[in-house]
């Protein structure tokens, strides 16, 4: 008798993650197509995804419309079955305005590498 040998994690399926990618100069009025954009994956989402991962990398300038951005977004995250958003990529600007406006805490803050 032969026992095959299985690869990956047993009795863990791999779910495929939300990434939303935000780059470029942010202005209010594209904020609401943001959230378009992200309620869209959301809704095509595996529901045992419990946090949506938002690249702000390629953010340029941020300012309080990208503060605007991510307070918007982790409301519709939150909004849709209580997922959180975790930023990746963010820049000091960006981390010292939403700590500035007391957001730092609300949304998740990925570890950049050394």
């Amino acid at each position: 008798m032969s026992f095959g040998h299985r690869t990956g994690l047993p009795d863990v399926d791999a779910m495929t993650p939300i990434v939303l990618t935000v780059s470029g100069r942010l202005t209010r009025s594209a904020v609401p197509g943001l959230c378009a954009e992200l309620e869209a994956l959301l809704a095509t989402a595996d529901t045992q995804v419990t946090v949506v991962d938002c690249d702000v990398g390629g953010l340029v300038h941020p300012d309080l419309a990208a503060v605007e951005a991510v307070a918007r977004l982790s409301l519709v995250a939150r909004r849709s079955g209580g997922r959180r958003l975790r930023l990746r990529g963010t820049r000091p600007e960006l981390r010292l305005l939403l700590d500035l406006v007391g957001l730092g805490d609300v949304v998740g803050l990925a570890e950049t590498p050394p």
